[in-house]
């Protein structure tokens, strides 16, 4: 087990990878993937997140690709806003040069709008080479003190990703043998649900 310091400098960090042996990419919530090369912080963020706008967390998780060595793709996920439907998860990819994520492009977008809720976002590659992504249950009225939980309940339908966890290819398509392709009214995406 190697134990590897956090370092100084960091804002919040939410979720780390390593690239190799003496590098790993850091997220902060303020939305900045940070690169952190043999205990220290390099100055300049890899790359950042679109600005949230109402100044609340902009970037969750990230992960590097089972072939990282050969094609250096690194995926992140974070909050997406569109008014006036507020915000969802988005799985962005880029790929990392050593200090920069260059060429990031949005490769899957979740359907759970909502103003508020938990947003979830855990990014993992699986022994079968494909993406894992869990989604939140987006309930916006749990803390609120109200006893309503018809949106915790989209999490038992499989007409949206909310409470969901999600199997996706490397490039955000959907792989022929989830449980819930060709089913009338499922996300093909969906892998287990009721989270």
């Amino acid at each position: 087990i190697r134990v590897v310091p956090i370092a100084r400098g960091l804002v919040n960090p939410w979720s780390i990878a390593f690239t190799d042996a003496n590098t790993m990419l850091v997220t902060e919530r303020s939305g900045r993937l940070r690169v952190v090369r043999d205990g220290t912080l390099l100055p300049q963020p890899a790359w950042e997140a679109p600005a949230p706008p109402r100044g609340t967390d902009a970037l969750h998780f990230v992960a590097v690709h089972p072939d990282f060595a050969s094609n250096r793709f690194v995926y992140i996920s974070y909050p997406k806003y569109e008014e006036p439907r507020g915000s969802t998860l988005a799985i962005a990819r880029g790929t990392f040069d050593g200090t920069t994520l260059t060429g990031v492009r949005d490769i899957f977008v979740a359907d759970v709008w909502e103003t508020g809720g938990n947003l979830a976002g855990r990014l993992l590659f699986g022994r079968d080479r494909m993406l894992y992504v869990t989604v939140g249950d987006r309930d916006r009225l749990c803390c609120i003190g109200k006893d309503d939980n018809s949106l915790r309940m989209k999490a038992q339908q499989l007409d949206n990703h909310a409470g969901k966890t999600l199997r996706l290819r490397d490039d955000g398509s959907v792989p022929p043998d989830n449980p819930f392709v060709g089913r009338p009214g499922a996300k093909p995406e969906i892998f287990t649900y009721g989270h």
